[in-house]
């Protein structure tokens, strides 16, 4: 398992509630000789690397990024980072930052988490000179018992989250790219129960991957099995030689 560096830097522009978790993957994407915090387009990005392609580290919703992403993308390559938790360790400390117990976290993400944060920005992918990569990471989560964090959490307050490890990265380029989220041949009809069994996720999930899949133009409702909306695979590039 592969520790992930983090640099230190003077920060600037917008890093005052900065976790560090963003912080140490805007980092690293940016390069040794890239800059972060910097203004483009008026707009306050991330990073960039030595090369030009703008950074933007995205921890939840990819919705506030449309209108911004959209422009950015006018004028260079943007790539979206997304780190996706695969596992949480949670460290618990005392008031006096005493060190008590460590252990997992028994949730763990996956790629499919992906279509979560698409659900408010489905169409994003389709945008030219985007690159969206996935960050599988494994994390550090900090609580502190002062009694003043979260009665679910029993007063524990968390106090920061940390890359304890970059597993590895799934890198989506094209709208292509993302056809491997559809486990079935190009002719096979299928609903979103039938999704989820076929790629082990829940119900909700596959159905929000469906939802943006369709949104993208790579599926298509097909017919329908009693209440259920049967949805088949779109040809990409059939459908743009029958536009031309």
């Amino acid at each position: 398992m592969r520790q992930l560096i983090r640099q230190e830097s003077n920060f600037s522009i917008g890093t005052k509630n900065e976790s560090e978790l963003h912080r140490s993957l805007k980092f690293r994407y940016s390069g040794p000789d890239g800059v972060t915090e910097t203004l483009i387009g008026g707009y306050v990005c991330d990073g960039q690397t030595n090369k030009g392609e703008i950074i933007e580290v995205q921890t939840g919703s990819f919705g506030p990024l449309k209108e911004k992403v959209k422009d950015l993308t006018e004028s260079g390559k943007v790539r979206i980072v997304h780190p996706i938790v695969v596992q949480k360790y949670i460290e618990l400390y005392d008031k006096k930052e005493k060190f008590i117990q460590r252990r997992k976290s028994p949730r763990k993400g996956c790629v499919w988490d992906l279509f979560k944060a698409l659900i408010y920005a489905p169409e994003l992918p389709l945008l030219p000179r985007l690159t969206v990569e996935l960050a599988l990471v494994d994390i550090v989560e900090k609580r502190v018992d002062d009694g003043a964090g979260s009665w679910r959490r029993k007063g524990v307050s968390i106090a920061g989250r940390s890359v304890y490890a970059l597993r590895e990265s799934l890198v989506l380029q094209k709208p292509k790219d993302y056809y491997q989220f559809i486990p079935f041949k190009k002719k096979e009809s299928f609903t979103v129960r039938d999704l989820a069994v076929a790629a082990g996720i829940s119900v909700s999930v596959a159905r929000k991957t469906v939802y943006v899949l369709s949104r993208m133009g790579l599926l298509k409702k097909a017919d329908k099995q009693g209440n259920a909306i049967v949805y088949s695979v779109v040809n990409l590039r059939r459908q743009k030689k029958a536009g031309r």
